[in-house]
C-alpha cells in the first residue's frame, strides 16, 4: 500500500491569525492572573519585583532602569520591531498594496482615531489628565482576533482582513503619536548616534544587504541611542522592521523550475523507496523555500510566535494588575480621566470606524460584500476595535508618572476594552447567526 501524503499548508493570512488569536487567549490568561495576584496577599511582592533595579553595562556606560522599564522599553522594542514589519509587509503586499481595498479600512481607522480622540479631549481639555489623550485611539490586534477566532470558521474572511488592516493602520497611528508627543527632553548627541545607524541601514538597503543580522546589530546601537536621546526607544523597533529588506534575490520563474526540480526528484525517490536520496530531495526543498522568502518575512514568521507567547504576555502580566479595592474604584469612576478612556474605547471607537465605513459605502468607495448582516458585521468589528489593551496600556504608562493617575487610567482601559470586546462578540454571533438560518 502507497504511502498518502497530504500537504495543506496554512495561507500567511490564516497562518497570522492562528497566531494571534492563540495569543489572545494567552492574553487574557496571564491579564486574568495579573489582577489576581494583585489582589492577593502577594500584591506587595508583585509590585515590588517589577519595581526592582536591573543594570546592564558597564561602569562607564550603563543602563540602569527598573525591571518594569526594561520591559516596557525593552523587550516592546520587539513587539514594536514586529508592528514595522508587519505595517511594510501590509504596505507591500497586503489589503494596504492596493490603494482601492486599502482606501476603506485606512479611512476607518482613522475615524477610530479621531473620534475617540476627541471624546477624551472633550473631557479632560486643560486638565492634568490631558496627556493621555491617544491611549484610546489604540487596538489590540491580539485580543480582538481571539475574541473574533472564539465564533468559528463561519466568520466570513474579509471581516477578518478588514479587521486586520484596520489595527494595522491603528498601529502605525499610535506609533506616530508616540514618536510626536511623549518624547522627553532630547540629548543631540545620541539623536545623531541614532541618525548615523538609519544612514547605515539605509545603505543596507541600497547594497541589497539581506543577512538579517547587520540590521540588528545596527539596530541594538540605534534602540541604545534612541533611549538615551529622549525619544522613546520603541521607535527604534519600528524604524528597523521598516528598514528590513522585502524583495526575494531570485526570481520567480527561477523558483518556480527549482521547486519542480526539487519535488520530481522527492517523489522520485519515494517511488524507488530511496531514503538518502529522499532526504537530499527535502533538503533541497529547504533551500528553495529559504530562496522565496524575503528577509521581512523570515524575520517575521522567527519573531511573531516570540512577540505573541513571550513578550505580549510578559507585558500584560507586569501592567495589568490593579489593586481594586473599593476606594481606588470609587475615585476612578470619579475621575474624567477614567471616563475619558472608557467612553473613547466603548463609543469613540465604535462610532469613528462605523461611521467613516459607512460613509464609504455612501461615496461608492467601499469593499464589502453587498449581502445580508455585512453591515451588522462591519459594526461588530467597530465595537471589537474598542479593545485596546497592550497599545493603551503601553501610551498609559508614557502618558502618566503619577501611580495614581496610571491606575485610573487601567480602570478606564480594562471596562472599556471588556464591554467593548463583549457587545462586539455579541454582534458578530448574531448577525452570523441569522445568515445561518437563512
Amino acid at each position: 500500500m502507497k504511502n498518502k501524503i497530504t500537504f495543506n499548508p496554512l495561507t500567511p493570512i490564516q497562518e497570522f491569525f492562528k497566531t494571534e488569536s492563540s495569543s489572545g487567549i494567552l492574553l487574557l490568561i496571564t491579564t486574568v492572573l495579573a489582577l489576581l495576584i494583585a489582589n492577593s496577599p502577594m500584591s506587595e511582592s508583585y509590585f515590588n519585583f517589577f519595581q526592582s533595579t536591573l543594570t546592564v553595562g558597564t561602569p562607564s556606560l550603563n543602563i540602569e532602569k527598573p525591571l518594569l522599564l526594561w520591559i516596557n522599553d525593552g523587550l516592546m522594542a520587539v513587539f514594536f520591531l514586529l508592528i514595522g514589519l508587519e505595517i511594510k509587509r501590509e504596505l507591500k503586499y497586503g489589503e494596504l498594496s492596493n490603494f482601492k481595498l486599502a482606501l476603506t479600512p485606512i479611512v476607518a481607522a482613522l475615524g477610530g482615531a479621531l473620534v475617540p480622540g476627541a471624546i477624551f479631549f472633550a473631557l479632560n481639555a486643560g486638565t492634568e489628565f490631558s496627556q493621555g489623550w491617544a491611549i484610546a485611539i489604540a487596538t489590540d490586534i491580539a485580543f480582538a482576533i481571539g475574541i473574533l477566532t472564539l465564533l468559528g470558521s463561519k466568520v466570513p474572511i474579509w471581516a477578518k482582513v478588514f479587521l486586520t488592516a484596520v489595527a494595522v493602520v491603528d498601529d502605525l497611528i499610535a506609533v506616530m503619536a508616540i514618536a510626536l508627543f511623549y518624547t522627553a527632553s532630547i540629548q543631540m548627541t545620541a539623536l545623531a548616534v541614532a541618525a548615523g545607524c538609519f544612514i547605515v541601514l539605509l545603505i543596507f538597503n541600497l547594497m541589497d544587504v539581506r543577512r538579517i543580522g547587520f540590521y540588528m546589530i545596527v539596530g541594538i546601537i540605534m534602540w541604545v541611542a534612541v533611549l538615551k536621546s529622549g525619544v522613546h526607544a520603541t521607535i527604534a523597533g519600528v524604524v528597523l522592521g521598516l528598514m528590513i529588506p522585502a524583495t526575494r534575490n531570485t526570481s520567480l520563474n527561477s523558483l518556480l523550475k527549482k521547486a519542480e526540480g526539487a519535488v520530481s526528484l522527492f517523489k522520485h525517490a519515494l517511488k524507488n523507496d530511496q531514503g538518502e536520496a529522499r532526504e537530499t530531495a527535502l533538503n533541497y526543498m529547504d533551500d528553495v523555500v529559504s530562496e522565496s522568502e524575503s528577509p521581512l518575512h523570515r524575520l517575521e514568521h522567527n519573531l511573531h510566535p516570540w512577540v505573541a507567547y513571550g513578550i505580549i504576555p510578559i507585558f500584560a502580566f507586569a501592567n495589568a494588575g490593579v489593586a481594586f479595592d473599593s476606594q481606588l474604584i470609587a475615585e476612578a469612576f470619579s475621575s474624567t480621566l477614567t471616563w475619558g478612556i472608557l467612553l473613547g474605547l466603548f463609543f469613540g471607537k465604535q462610532i469613528g470606524i462605523f461611521s467613516a465605513a459607512f460613509l464609504m459605502k455612501i461615496v461608492g468607495l467601499s469593499t464589502f460584500p453587498e449581502q445580508k448582516g455585512t453591515w451588522k458585521i462591519v459594526y461588530g468589528l467597530a465595537c471589537l476595535s474598542g479593545v485596546g489593551f497592550t497599545m493603551s496600556l503601553f501610551i498609559g504608562g508614557l502618558s502618566f508618572e503619577s501611580a495614581v493617575f496610571l491606575e485610573y487610567a487601567k480602570v478606564g482601559i480594562i471596562s472599556g476594552s471588556l464591554i467593548s470586546g463583549l457587545l462586539g462578540y455579541g454582534l458578530i454571533r448574531s448577525a452570523i447567526n441569522n445568515i445561518d438560518s437563512e
